[in-house]
């Protein structure tokens, strides 16, 4: 026996209307309008003055007894997170931590020598040492600002590193823990 496709035949004024619809509008238009049409359509039954009747049949009066819900509340698990996102979230996050640090340190180091700290910490080793070997003496030569920021640099680079890889590692762990336990549980609930 040989299987032959069922023929669909809706009757009705706009059964040719909805072939000719979905060859001619594509998907999304045609989703979008549906839904525009269905909050009109809410819009209007909500503006509808009371005593009307309104589209479903019931009077204004039966909506006007039923009790008025609060917001919508929706109860979703976190059962997985890519690591691959998480990677790249956590490396643009430390990056820009990174910057952060070293134009703090920057700064820090500006301010710093601006107030003439670093003359007066001269001044004090050349008082508590007192002899003429201290005479050419510089904190600058230890702790200048070339010197700090490019230790700053340095650590950042580690932190860029560091921080994305325990992310990423992280990301593997939670998915392994969430596959156990289930995941965390999140409660969403819409403003009003």
């Amino acid at each position: 026996m040989t299987e032959r496709p069922a023929q669909r035949t809706t009757g009705g004024p706009g059964a040719d209307r909805g072939r000719e619809d979905t060859a001619v509008r594509p998907l999304t238009k045609r989703v979008q309008d549906k839904l525009a049409a269905a909050a009109d359509e809410a819009r209007r039954n909500a503006a509808a003055p009371a005593g009307t009747t309104a589209a479903s049949g019931s009077t204004a009066s039966a909506a006007a007894s039923a009790p008025s819900r609060g917001p919508r509340r929706a109860r979703l698990r976190l059962t997985r997170l890519d690591p691959w996102s998480v990677m790249k979230t956590a490396f643009l996050l430390s990056v820009a931590l990174g910057i952060v640090m070293v134009v703090a340190v920057a700064i820090v180091w500006g301010v710093l020598s601006a107030a003439g700290v670093w003359d007066s910490v001269n001044r004090t080793v050349q008082d508590i040492v007192g002899n003429d070997s201290t005479s050419s003496f510089n904190i600058k030569d230890y702790v200048g600002t070339s010197r700090v920021l490019g230790f700053t640099m340095v650590i950042a680079v580690i932190d860029v590193v560091l921080l994305t890889a325990v992310a990423t590692l992280g990301a593997f762990l939670y998915n392994m823990a969430a596959a156990l336990i289930g995941g965390i549980e999140v409660t969403l609930a819409e403003e009003n």
